[in-house]
């Protein structure tokens, strides 16, 4: 259908300013920023801007330059330099120098550097807002009471992590170089989201701010050198996209930490996989805003404009896609339809602006064409607005009603002042339409049941969800999301972890041979052993009836899925042999098809296995312990007849196995989250989630302790598995069979393939259902599994072919194996029903 929105109207000309004809007409008068200022500080440096590095401007010859123009206006601000890989090497090289004397300061010291930078952002939080609105378009009100007080927050948040790193994080140290690349939505706040952690845990940075907003940036290096930053810990440098590509993929970056797209993203970790970087990734975002129909429908209008219209759309979280009870759909579209024609797009500058312009020409065409696309796939369009200019980028707020769940602007990340709206019946329904979508960054949910909201919220699979609220952000509670929206968090506790590094853990730097990688995954079904060189041995040795010699009964594990063991799906067995040569049992060889099932399975079982209390998942744990410990001497005499080692060191692993069940027993029910003393009037809750179903590629030393060291985490904290077993010594895992099957172990909660270890990775890592990929192989296989992982942005951890010595508990147990087993989500709910804030 053809929209409501029949032209640009243009503010109306008032014809009398007396008190009277105000009050008469409730007109805003104009409430003018003055951008002198910034003028004075663009004067300062002739509007011509260089890197800045080591606390210095550079600016070398014979590059190209970037003219950044104000979207609002079209005025040039500025010029910029477009680097090149020289830059990008000459940036890190001060950064990797800075890190060796950054790295090594007490957390006292680093903690006033960061407390210092705080109050010099404070003190040129008026030249920060304006510059920012001018250089990204948002209206001045969100720069001033929202980027620049968070940029603060976060400094001070993090100069407090600083200080506290000895005894917080006294088991992780930093990683070196990072390697910061951020958006044109948010230029300056989500530059300190990485910028603040990086540097408290004794990191240094290079950032690429984005190509259209890179002013904000290269004054807060500025900053950062007036309030005393050491030179080099931190450096801007400027470019295109493919710049950052350059500056990800320097091999002296040790962290890539990335806000942007889903496509970027996804290239990003194609283009670092098997280089032992540590990845980050905030990605893009469909949010659902889940209206009941026990709401304040006032409240949430207001809920609405903040979710969607917020800086033109253009947030990553915006809440795009509204499901409303369908009782109460109709009264608060036509609510929302009058609040947005009382909506004023206009001069970003002015204090009385609500929606501010577009960042480029090129994204406002691109919003268009998906509001055109709503047309023609028969949607109802509605835009309509308060005033809006007829020269500038912007672009009026817009609302889609008659849509599907599968049209292109439900599904599709539009980044703009565009709303789709769709009905749901029941809270079920709500909860599959709030999911249905490849992202998981942010939800809303709107009822006055707390019991229904918090339901919902828990349910929704998204790294934030805020109740009665929407677009709320703290430093003191991670950002993130699920599935394409990304991994890693930015914010809280949680957030540390991602520039930091176990303390006995060097960076790793892998050689890959190319030719190895192009094969993996390639196996040959087993044949049958040449009795000419291989002795076989079977499981008993021959066995007399009758005083007859008779063999044993032959006998070839199958798999373990679904909590039964199962034949594979192609008829081969694998030999499994002695360090003599000597084949002592033969496992099933599994394939895709195997994988699929165990896959399938896992899902099956996550619901039921998630929601159980964590004291139950920590009595199955000791329950496998119990009777691990029985079959003691047997499981010892297994590892004996495949690894040829002493029966002491075995019964020493199985007794390790032991120690490190009744280990993770104890933590299923002590990391289920916090709560977060963020500075929202209300109750902010952390919970740490389950990730889902998790693929597990065991390595082949140590091969019942490594076996339990990967699942057990995994398992308590409510998730799924399915494993490969060591490919050299997989009868552990089998043996361990009719212990799950006697310790209440709910069927596809552990799921046992065996068979080639890289064969069935490869089919893991490019499944689109298994949301983490934990892998313990080659230096080619982590590379591939890396790279095959970027498809559905699958989470993750592998060894670049380093061995680790799973009996030290330094290695073999501890918080890096929970930061893998867990997803965080905060919960926000504000307060206010008795005391007003």
């Amino acid at each position: 259908m053809a929209s409501t929105f029949a032209g640009a109207p243009v503010i109306r000309k008032k014809e009398e300013h007396s008190v009277s004809h105000i009050f008469d007409t409730l007109e805003y008068g104009p409430a003018p920023e003055a951008p002198n200022v910034v003028y004075a500080w663009l004067d300062d440096h002739k509007r011509e801007f260089g890197h800045f590095i080591n606390n210095q401007w550079v600016k070398p010859e014979g590059r190209k330059t970037y003219d950044t123009t104000s979207p609002a206006t079209g005025e040039k601000l500025a010029s910029t330099v477009q680097g090149n890989s020289e830059d990008v090497d000459v940036a890190v090289k001060a950064a990797r120098k800075a890190f060796d004397t950054w790295s090594k300061l007490p957390g006292h010291v680093r903690a006033r550097h960061l407390y210092s930078i705080a109050r010099h952002v404070q003190k040129h939080a008026r030249l920060l807002a304006v510059l920012e609105s001018m250089d990204n378009g948002k209206p001045i009100r969100e720069s001033r009471d929202c980027d620049i007080p968070l940029v603060a927050r976060h400094l001070y948040h993090h100069a407090g992590w600083a200080q506290l790193m000895d005894t917080e994080m006294k088991e992780w140290a930093p990683i070196g170089v990072v390697a910061a690349i951020v958006p044109w939505n948010f230029p300056l706040m989500l530059l300190a989201w990485k910028v603040c952690p990086a540097l408290a845990m004794g990191n240094t940075v290079v950032l690429k701010p984005a190509t259209y907003t890179r002013l904000s940036a290269l004054l807060f290096a500025e900053i950062c050198a007036e309030a005393g930053l050491p030179p080099g810990v931190f450096n801007v440098v400027t470019g295109d996209g493919q710049f950052g590509s350059t500056l990800a993929n320097h091999p002296d970056v040790d962290k890539v930490g990335f806000t942007g797209s889903t496509e970027i993203g996804q290239t990003l970790r194609r283009s670092t996989a098997g280089s032992g970087k540590k990845l980050s990734l905030e990605l893009g975002g469909k949010s659902p805003v889940v209206v009941y129909n026990t709401a304040d429908l006032d409240a949430v209008v207001e809920g609405v404009v903040d979710a969607i219209f917020f800086n033109q759309g253009q947030v990553c979280s915006a809440g795009s896609r509204l499901l409303v009870q369908e009782d109460i759909h109709d009264r608060l579209v036509a609510k929302i339809k009058e609040r947005m024609t009382h909506l004023r797009v206009g001069n970003n500058l002015d204090k009385s602006t609500d929606i501010g312009a577009i960042v480029d020409p090129s994204q406002k065409r691109s919003i268009d064409k998906y509001v055109q696309t709503a047309k023609q796939e028969g949607a109802e369009v509605y835009q309509e607005c308060a005033c809006i200019p007829t020269e500038g980028c912007f672009y009026p707020p817009t609302l889609i009603t008659k849509v599907q769940p599968v049209s292109t602007c439900v599904q599709e990340e539009i980044f703009g002042p565009v709303l789709t709206v769709l009905p749901f019946r029941t809270p079920k329904e709500a909860i599959a339409l709030a999911n249905n979508t490849n992202y998981g960054l942010a939800s809303s949910v709107w009822t006055e049941n707390l019991n229904v909201a918090l339901e919902t919220a828990i349910s929704i699979k998204a790294g934030s969800c805020w109740v009665n609220c929407h677009n709320m952000f703290d430093a003191a509670a991670g950002f993130g999301g699920y599935r394409e929206s990304g991994f890693g968090r930015d914010g809280g506790k949680e957030g540390l972890f991602e520039y930091v590094k176990p303390i006995w853990q060097t960076r790793p730097r892998p050689l890959v041979n190319e030719q190895l990688l192009k094969s993996f995954g390639n196996v040959v079904s087993p044949r049958p052993l040449n009795p000419a060189y291989n002795e076989i041995q079977l499981y008993e040795p021959t066995v007399e009836i009758n005083a007859t010699a008779a063999p044993s009964i032959d006998r070839t594990l199958k798999m373990y899925i679904g909590g039964v063991q199962c034949r594979p799906d192609a008829p081969y067995a694998r030999p499994v042999l002695s360090p003599g040569g000597k084949t002592i049992g033969q496992v099933s060889e599994g394939n895709r098809k195997d994988l699929r099932d165990a896959v399938e399975a896992a899902h099956q079982a996550a619901p039921g296995w998630g929601k159980r209390a964590a004291h139950n998942r920590a009595q199955i744990v000791y329950y496998i312990a119990e009777n691990l410990e029985l079959r003691r001497g047997e499981v010892a005499q297994r590892i004996v007849a495949m690894t040829g080692r002493s029966l002491d060191d075995c019964l020493k692993e199985v007794d390790l196995a032991i120690q490190r069940l009744f280990y993770w027993g104890a933590y299923a029910d002590k990391y289920g989250g916090v709560v977060q003393e963020t500075t929202l009037y209300g109750c902010t809750v952390r919970i740490n989630e389950p990730v889902g179903v998790i693929g597990i590629a065991c390595p082949d030393e140590y091969p019942l302790l490594a076996f339990v060291s990967l699942i057990s985490p995994a398992v308590i904290r409510g998730n799924t598995v399915v494993i490969v077993p060591s490919e050299a010594h997989p009868l552990s895992a089998s043996d361990l069979y009719q212990v799950l099957d006697t310790s209440d172990l709910p069927g596809g909660v552990v799921n046992i393939v065996t068979g080639c270890r890289d064969h069935l990775s490869k089919y893991l890592a490019e499944h689109q259902d298994v949301n983490a990929m934990w892998y313990f192989g080659s230096a080619e296989g982590s590379k591939f599994v890396e790279h095959a992982s970027a498809f559905n942005v699958k989470r993750t951890w592998v060894n670049y072919g380093l061995s680790r010595d799973w009996t030290d508990p330094q290695q073999g147990q501890g918080e890096e194996f929970l930061y893998h087993s867990i997803q965080a989500k905060n919960i926000w709910l504000p307060m206010g029903e008795i005391f007003a804030n």
